[in-house]
Protein backbone atom coordinates (compact mmCIF):
# COMPACT_ATOMS: atom_id res chain seq x y z
CA UNK A 1 0.00 0.00 0.00
CA UNK A 2 1.59 3.52 -0.64
CA UNK A 3 2.08 6.05 1.50
CA UNK A 4 -0.69 8.65 0.17
CA UNK A 5 -3.63 5.83 0.44
CA UNK A 6 -2.53 5.12 3.92
CA UNK A 7 -2.14 8.88 4.57
CA UNK A 8 -5.81 9.05 3.27
CA UNK A 9 -7.12 6.19 5.22
CA UNK A 10 -5.63 7.03 8.40
CA UNK A 11 -6.78 10.36 8.09
CA UNK A 12 -10.29 8.93 7.68
CA UNK A 13 -9.38 6.19 10.43
CA UNK A 14 -9.61 3.56 8.33
CA UNK A 15 -6.20 2.53 8.09
CA UNK A 16 -6.44 -1.42 8.89
CA UNK A 17 -4.67 -4.87 9.16
CA UNK A 18 -4.32 -7.60 6.60
CA UNK A 19 -5.55 -10.82 7.60
CA UNK A 20 -3.07 -13.24 9.01
CA UNK A 21 -1.02 -15.68 6.59
CA UNK A 22 -1.02 -19.05 8.57
CA UNK A 23 -2.14 -20.31 11.73
CA UNK A 24 0.18 -18.13 14.28
CA UNK A 25 0.50 -19.92 17.80
CA UNK A 26 -0.48 -18.76 20.62
CA UNK A 27 2.57 -18.61 22.52
CA UNK A 28 5.90 -19.13 20.85
CA UNK A 29 8.87 -20.23 22.89
CA UNK A 30 11.58 -19.48 22.03
CA UNK A 31 15.48 -20.40 21.72
CA UNK A 32 17.60 -19.98 24.40
CA UNK A 33 19.70 -16.67 23.32
CA UNK A 34 23.21 -16.41 22.76
CA UNK A 35 24.65 -14.29 24.83
CA UNK A 36 28.43 -14.72 24.08
CA UNK A 37 30.65 -13.57 21.38
CA UNK A 38 29.85 -11.78 18.47
CA UNK A 39 30.83 -8.66 16.69
CA UNK A 40 32.91 -5.96 18.64
CA UNK A 41 31.09 -3.20 20.07
CA UNK A 42 33.30 -0.59 18.52
CA UNK A 43 33.03 -2.44 14.95
CA UNK A 44 29.15 -2.36 15.23
CA UNK A 45 29.42 1.19 16.41
CA UNK A 46 31.19 1.56 13.12
CA UNK A 47 28.65 -0.11 10.93
CA UNK A 48 25.30 1.16 13.10
CA UNK A 49 22.86 3.33 10.54
CA UNK A 50 19.23 3.31 9.05
CA UNK A 51 18.34 1.40 5.97
CA UNK A 52 14.74 1.54 4.26
CA UNK A 53 14.78 -1.61 1.88
CA UNK A 54 14.57 -4.96 3.43
CA UNK A 55 14.33 -8.65 1.58
CA UNK A 56 10.72 -10.17 2.44
CA UNK A 57 12.77 -13.27 3.96
CA UNK A 58 11.55 -13.95 7.28
CA UNK A 59 14.26 -14.35 10.49
CA UNK A 60 14.89 -17.37 12.24
CA UNK A 61 13.68 -18.41 15.32
CA UNK A 62 17.11 -18.32 16.96
CA UNK A 63 17.96 -14.94 15.07
CA UNK A 64 14.68 -13.38 16.53
CA UNK A 65 15.61 -14.77 19.58
CA UNK A 66 18.56 -13.27 19.29
CA UNK A 67 17.41 -9.78 18.53
CA UNK A 68 14.75 -10.04 21.00
CA UNK A 69 16.82 -10.46 24.34
CA UNK A 70 20.01 -8.12 22.84
CA UNK A 71 17.22 -5.42 22.62
CA UNK A 72 15.06 -5.90 25.77
CA UNK A 73 15.99 -9.11 27.23
CA UNK A 74 16.41 -10.15 31.11
CA UNK A 75 20.20 -10.09 31.28
CA UNK A 76 21.13 -10.68 35.36
CA UNK A 77 19.61 -12.74 38.13
CA UNK A 78 16.95 -9.70 40.03
CA UNK A 79 15.21 -10.06 36.15
CA UNK A 80 17.29 -6.83 35.10
CA UNK A 81 16.81 -5.66 31.76
CA UNK A 82 19.52 -4.81 28.57
CA UNK A 83 18.42 -1.60 28.06
CA UNK A 84 17.84 1.08 31.27
CA UNK A 85 14.37 2.05 32.95
CA UNK A 86 13.85 4.75 35.48
CA UNK A 87 13.33 3.09 38.55
CA UNK A 88 13.08 -0.52 37.03
CA UNK A 89 9.71 -0.05 36.35
CA UNK A 90 10.22 -1.46 32.88
CA UNK A 91 7.54 0.37 31.31
CA UNK A 92 8.02 -0.35 28.03
CA UNK A 93 6.21 -3.25 25.99
CA UNK A 94 7.65 -4.58 22.76
CA UNK A 95 5.40 -5.70 20.07
CA UNK A 96 6.12 -7.51 17.11
CA UNK A 97 4.00 -7.21 14.19
CA UNK A 98 4.94 -10.36 11.98
CA UNK A 99 2.88 -12.00 8.57
CA UNK A 100 0.70 -14.40 11.21
CA UNK A 101 -0.05 -12.16 13.98
CA UNK A 102 0.99 -9.50 16.39
CA UNK A 103 3.02 -10.88 19.30
CA UNK A 104 4.15 -9.18 22.87
CA UNK A 105 7.68 -9.94 24.03
CA UNK A 106 7.62 -11.99 27.20
CA UNK A 107 11.20 -10.94 28.33
CA UNK A 108 10.83 -12.89 31.72
CA UNK A 109 9.85 -16.28 29.97
CA UNK A 110 11.41 -14.90 26.74
CA UNK A 111 8.23 -16.08 24.79
CA UNK A 112 6.03 -14.67 22.04
CA UNK A 113 2.44 -14.18 22.90
CA UNK A 114 0.45 -13.78 20.27
CA UNK A 115 -2.38 -10.68 20.88
CA UNK A 116 -3.89 -10.17 17.65
CA UNK A 117 -4.28 -12.86 14.77
CA UNK A 118 -3.69 -10.65 11.85
CA UNK A 119 -1.31 -9.10 10.12
CA UNK A 120 -0.32 -5.48 11.01
CA UNK A 121 2.90 -4.78 9.87
CA UNK A 122 0.86 -1.99 7.03
CA UNK A 123 -0.73 -0.26 10.36
CA UNK A 124 2.57 0.07 11.85
CA UNK A 125 3.56 3.30 9.92
CA UNK A 126 3.01 5.56 6.83
CA UNK A 127 5.86 4.26 4.84
CA UNK A 128 5.62 1.63 2.32
CA UNK A 129 8.29 -0.68 3.12
CA UNK A 130 6.77 -1.66 6.23
CA UNK A 131 3.98 -3.53 4.39
CA UNK A 132 6.46 -6.48 3.51
CA UNK A 133 9.45 -6.34 5.56
CA UNK A 134 9.56 -9.56 8.04
CA UNK A 135 9.54 -7.89 10.76
CA UNK A 136 8.29 -4.46 12.33
CA UNK A 137 8.89 -3.57 16.16
CA UNK A 138 6.24 -1.52 17.95
CA UNK A 139 7.61 0.21 21.45
CA UNK A 140 4.46 0.72 23.89
CA UNK A 141 4.28 2.87 27.10
CA UNK A 142 2.22 0.95 30.12
CA UNK A 143 2.09 4.63 32.09
CA UNK A 144 0.37 2.47 34.93
CA UNK A 145 3.83 1.20 35.91
CA UNK A 146 4.99 4.70 36.28
CA UNK A 147 3.07 5.47 39.30
CA UNK A 148 6.10 6.76 41.08
CA UNK A 149 6.82 9.42 38.13
CA UNK A 150 4.96 12.48 38.04
CA UNK A 151 2.53 12.05 34.99
CA UNK A 152 4.03 15.15 33.44
CA UNK A 153 6.93 13.43 32.81
CA UNK A 154 6.11 9.65 32.19
CA UNK A 155 6.37 10.46 28.44
CA UNK A 156 9.49 11.81 28.63
CA UNK A 157 11.11 9.04 30.81
CA UNK A 158 9.31 5.96 28.72
CA UNK A 159 10.92 7.88 25.22
CA UNK A 160 14.32 7.44 26.84
CA UNK A 161 13.95 3.72 27.68
CA UNK A 162 12.47 2.88 24.14
CA UNK A 163 15.56 5.29 22.60
CA UNK A 164 18.08 2.66 24.84
CA UNK A 165 15.84 -0.05 23.19
CA UNK A 166 16.14 0.86 19.74
CA UNK A 167 19.83 1.14 19.71
CA UNK A 168 20.46 -2.13 21.02
CA UNK A 169 18.39 -3.24 18.12
CA UNK A 170 20.64 -0.69 16.12
CA UNK A 171 23.55 -2.83 17.09
CA UNK A 172 22.44 -5.62 17.06
CA UNK A 173 21.35 -5.43 13.62
CA UNK A 174 25.06 -4.03 12.35
CA UNK A 175 26.54 -7.19 14.38
CA UNK A 176 24.81 -9.53 12.70
CA UNK A 177 24.19 -8.14 9.06
CA UNK A 178 20.84 -6.83 9.96
CA UNK A 179 19.03 -3.89 7.96
CA UNK A 180 16.57 -1.56 10.35
CA UNK A 181 14.82 1.91 10.60
CA UNK A 182 13.47 3.35 13.43
CA UNK A 183 10.37 4.93 13.16
CA UNK A 184 8.27 7.86 14.26
CA UNK A 185 6.03 8.76 11.42
CA UNK A 186 3.23 6.23 12.32
CA UNK A 187 -0.71 6.50 12.86
CA UNK A 188 -0.49 6.00 16.60
CA UNK A 189 -4.23 5.35 16.68
CA UNK A 190 -4.45 3.08 14.69
CA UNK A 191 -1.82 0.89 16.17
CA UNK A 192 -3.28 1.18 19.79
CA UNK A 193 -6.75 -0.05 18.06
CA UNK A 194 -5.04 -2.59 16.17
CA UNK A 195 -3.51 -3.98 19.12
CA UNK A 196 -6.52 -3.27 21.72
CA UNK A 197 -4.19 -0.95 23.28
CA UNK A 198 -5.98 0.73 26.89
CA UNK A 199 -5.98 4.04 27.86
CA UNK A 200 -2.44 3.55 30.16
CA UNK A 201 -1.14 2.64 26.93
CA UNK A 202 1.13 4.89 24.51
CA UNK A 203 2.47 3.82 21.13
CA UNK A 204 5.73 5.81 21.21
CA UNK A 205 7.76 4.58 18.05
CA UNK A 206 7.91 1.78 15.05
CA UNK A 207 11.19 -0.02 13.88
CA UNK A 208 11.66 -2.39 11.08
CA UNK A 209 13.89 -4.90 10.86
CA UNK A 210 15.14 -7.51 8.22
CA UNK A 211 17.75 -8.64 6.31
CA UNK A 212 19.41 -6.30 3.93
CA UNK A 213 17.61 -5.81 0.21
CA UNK A 214 20.15 -7.12 -2.80
CA UNK A 215 19.91 -5.30 -5.78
Amino acid sequence: MSTLTKLALGAMGRLRPRPATGDGATTVALPAPERTGGMPLMEALARRRSTREFANTALTLPLLSNLLWAAWGVNRADVGRTAPSALGVQEIDLYLALPDGAYLYDATAHALQRVAACDLRRVTGYQDFVDDAPLDLVFVADHARMHMVPASQRESYAAVAAGAIAQNVYLFAAGNGLATVLRAWIDRTAIADALGLTHDQQVLLSQTVGHCKTS
